[in-house]
């Protein structure tokens, strides 16, 4: 795994700890973009950088989580 790819999944893993903390139902658009961003990196190459459609989708599901907070 390279390290971009790495700096991806510790992203996630930020959304994803959210997500635990503030709930399914506290958000339904931030759990669903989430879950698409799940399906997107796992079919990712990790070995190359990260697609522009998965940079995208993290960005807009970050933005997600800054409104929930």
């Amino acid at each position: 795994m390279n390290d971009t790819f790495r700096e991806l999944k510790d992203r996630i893993r930020k959304l994803d700890a959210l997500l635990a903390l503030r709930g399914v139902s506290s958000n339904l658009l931030f759990a669903q973009a989430l879950s698409q961003l799940h399906r997107l990196e796992k079919r990712g190459d990790r070995s190359r950088e990260p697609t522009p459609e998965v940079r995208a989708l993290l960005e807009k599901v970050e933005g997600l989580g800054r409104a929930m907070q």
